[in-house]
């Protein structure tokens, strides 16, 4: 095993987790994250703590509570209750596994659910702890909150004017960090909100992450995407490769698809270059990313839904707020010491019950795209 990888499983479970040995873990996990669930298994093993594995259908798995529920320590529970949920693609059973916890106390549970399970998890995007992150992430609040307008530039040429209302549109900030009876969705490192307006030109040279499964490439390095966006919509759009031409194609043309649905700026300094899985360890990456498609705020506040959310991310960028004449330079922040905000949405992913679907990300099925009930929209570009 590589070592940089033993040394996440270590960091998960001692700076994220911070596992106890009286604690009881419940890892879930899809026959395509089998690996991960096999190394935490052992580490856990090592440190003589109890748990137990419980395998589980992506999306669909009618005997997944029931797997569940024989796993779970019920009366016999000494302290703390700890479930793991690894899976590649998707994050599967939310409702089946609130409703399971929902016997227990919130003081005595927490939830860890990660996505883009794969050796890179491990190795790179783990190596900064929910401390580390969370000083990160407060830097850029503390900044851009009271902001009304930002102006975004990056070296790969974008050149975006975006309008800021934080009194209307909430802002997220992942950073790994636990709460009692909540659920952490890693990778962390992330600080997202909606924009109230955006113009200009973006242009992505890292990496694209959708919430569909895909074997495309996802790394953008040598074929950025260069987006026109007029009044919150993508107008045109760009890429000279001819397969990653078609994705976006396909991407767009979802309706609602065009607007944009997120303003987010990765913080985890310790993922460098783009892997070619389509995943979230990418859209961690220190730089602006905006998402196309499905919008990160509570349902009414903005006026449509959409079955697809595409993050097109560029490297680093420097912001500017208001009239200030120092950016923010997203390649070297300044961690703050101040406090992490705490007027902030923890997860960067909705809970099912709002989107009114069963499943968080990973829409992509046997069948194609689930759809969600959408209002009508302007047609795609």
């Amino acid at each position: 095993m590589d070592p940089e990888a033993w040394a996440g499983v270590e960091e998960l479970l001692d700076r994220y987790i911070g596992v106890r040995p009286d604690d009881y873990v419940v890892i879930l996990y899809t026959s395509d994250s089998c690996e991960s669930a096999a190394w935490v298994s052992a580490a856990l093993e090592i440190r003589e703590i109890e748990s137990r594995r419980v395998w589980m259908i992506p999306l669909h798995d009618e005997q997944f509570p029931e797997r569940l529920a024989s796993a779970l320590p019920g009366e016999r529970l000494k302290a703390r209750l700890v479930v793991l949920s690894f899976e590649k693609d998707t994050m599967s059973h939310a409702p089946a596994l609130a409703a399971t916890l929902s016997s227990y106390s919130k003081g005595t549970y927490i939830v860890f659910r990660a996505i883009s399970a794969c050796p890179s998890l491990f190795s790179r995007a783990l190596h900064r702890s929910p401390v580390e992150l969370s000083a990160r992430n407060a830097t850029i609040l503390e900044r851009l909150i009271p902001a009304k307008s930002l102006r975004i530039r990056t070296q790969s040429g974008s050149d975006l004017d975006v309008k800021i209302d934080s009194s209307k549109h909430r802002w997220i900030s992942n950073r790994g960090a636990a709460k009692p009876g909540g659920v952490v969705v890693l990778p962390a490192g992330e600080v997202a909100t909606y924009p109230a307006g955006i113009n200009g030109v973006f242009v992505a040279d890292f990496a694209f992450n959708v919430n569909a499964i895909t074997s495309q490439d996802a790394r953008l390095h040598k074929c950025p995407v260069r987006v026109e966006v007029r009044d919150g919509r993508a107008t045109s759009y760009k890429c000279d490769d001819d397969a990653v031409s078609r994705f976006l194609d396909e991407c767009f043309g979802v309706q609602c698809a065009v607007n944009v649905g997120e303003l987010g700026f990765g913080t985890n300094d310790a993922v460098h270059d783009a892997i070619p899985m389509n995943s979230h360890i990418n859209e961690r990456r220190p730089g602006i990313h905006l998402g196309f498609g499905q919008h990160n705020q509570a349902p009414g506040i903005v006026g449509y839904q959409c079955a697809i959310h595409l993050d097109l991310i560029a490297k680093g960028g420097m912001v500017w707020m208001d009239d200030q004449e120092e950016p923010l330079d997203l390649e070297n922040i300044t961690p703050s010491t101040a406090p992490h905000p705490d007027i902030t949405r923890d997860e960067d992913v909705f809970s099912p019950d709002e989107l009114d679907v069963d499943d968080c990300c990973g829409i992509m099925t046997a069948d194609g795209l689930r759809p969600f009930r959408s209002p009508s929209c302007e047609d795609s570009p």
